[in-house]
């Protein structure tokens, strides 16, 4: 377990995650004249010529921002602006340890669709790429929709497509492992947000067609007004089960995956689901269910989204890795083709598959790197 204490000591110690460092060092007059005047008047005209020349000649080549409003943080909820910032912070210094690219955070009001979008385009002359974090649904599926088709960089939503791509590459090897087929599984999808939307979607591509999806009013039905367009036209492509509760529809599931809140499934309920059950209780802190419940109640495979436990499905297997590969490449567009080649890249990335191990760790060699080649090799494939 994490020393509280100890975690409050180092980020006020360094009075956060993160610093700002120069590439070069200046020591003379000589050396200001290269970073700064007169040297960057020529710069500065160059790409007055060529607009795109900024990605030769600054940071704006390489630099992302991980924006957040702190609406929507897995198993906290809605923080606010300022309490997402720590959350931020620690991503964009993944992104530099992990993959070597230049990340920092920033946090917006909660204002309205229109004035965060706004906001973000004012400001995208600086970056090579857009990082969401933390945004409610709806909202955030018409900022990340807007954004991606206004800016001419990509726009990625972590919370969304990294967290669909690390279910899909778990669900892959947890199906090897209980004897299964992946397009077979019955699934239960509880909390149907941004990252529960887009991670059934993504197993809708995939071929998984039975998706019984639960949020806090019960099963998502069309038609059903306390629920949004997006999660409405969504039950309306998959095959449900009969009831209207997380209770109700849990008997002969295959599969349970929590991207909700703690303590909402029972071991008395994965006692109901089918043989060999698999369960992926996402939530952070505190899981869905924890693990030696779901195990009591018989479940073959167990995931949770913490290091505490075997098995850490987690968006940070794929973010570093992706965002790597997508300045390299070029792509502007994180489409589904792409993210289940990423996934299946994953998941390939395990040699031995085994109930306490469906995923690559956080440290093991090569999880940055295989994810980014697979985004050069998508981006090869569609370049010819």
């Amino acid at each position: 377990m994490v020393d509280m204490n100890e975690v409050f000591s180092l980020h006020e110690k360094h009075q956060g995650a993160l610093s700002v460092t120069g590439t070069f060092q200046i020591k003379d007059k000589a050396d200001l004249g290269m970073a700064y005047t007169p040297g960057v008047a020529g710069i500065a005209k160059a790409i007055e010529a060529n607009p795109a020349d900024k990605k030769r000649y600054t940071m704006a080549g390489k630099l992302i921002p991980v924006i957040t409003d702190g609406s929507a943080v897995l198993g906290l909820g809605n923080v606010g602006p300022a309490a997402g910032l720590p959350i931020v912070e620690g991503k964009a210094l993944i992104y530099k340890d992990f993959a070597g690219v230049d990340a920092i955070p920033m946090a917006l009001d909660q204002v309205s669709v229109d004035d965060f979008v706004k906001t973000v385009k004012t400001m995208a002359p600086s970056f090579a790429g857009i990082h969401l974090e933390d945004i409610a649904a709806p909202k955030v599926f018409e900022i990340e929709d807007r954004l991606s088709r206004e800016l001419d960089i990509p726009v990625y939503h972590d919370d969304q497509t990294g967290t669909a791509i690390v279910v899909l590459a778990g669900l892959i090897n947890a199906a090897k492992v209980v004897g299964k087929e992946l397009t077979d599984l019955k699934v239960v999808v509880n909390g149907i947000g941004a990252s529960g939307v887009a991670t059934a979607k993504l197993l809708l591509a995939a071929g998984i067609t039975n998706q019984t999806l639960v949020d806090i009013d019960g099963v998502v039905r069309v038609g059903d007004n306390r629920y949004n367009r997006f999660q409405q036209d969504l039950a309306g492509q998959v095959h449900q089960a009969e009831g209207s509760t997380l209770d109700e529809v849990i008997a002969d599931q295959d599969v349970f995956i929590g991207l909700s809140d703690e303590k909402v499934l029972s071991t008395a309920q994965v006692e109901k689901m089918a043989v060999d059950p698999i369960i992926f209780a996402l939530a952070n802190p505190v899981p869905e269910i924890l693990p030696d419940e779901a195990l009591a109640g018989g479940a073959a495979v167990v995931a949770t989204g913490s290091s505490q436990w075997a098995n850490q499905v987690n968006n940070i297997l794929a973010f570093p890795g992706l965002f790597k590969g997508l300045l390299a490449s070029g792509l502007n567009h994180v489409d589904i083709d792409l993210q289940i080649q990423v996934a299946q890249a994953l998941a390939d990335q395990v040699s031995e598959v085994h109930t306490e191990k469906i995923v690559p760790g956080v440290f093991d060699e090569g999880v940055v790197a295989g994810v980014t080649a697979a985004v050069l090799a998508y981006a090869d494939q569609h370049r010819k």
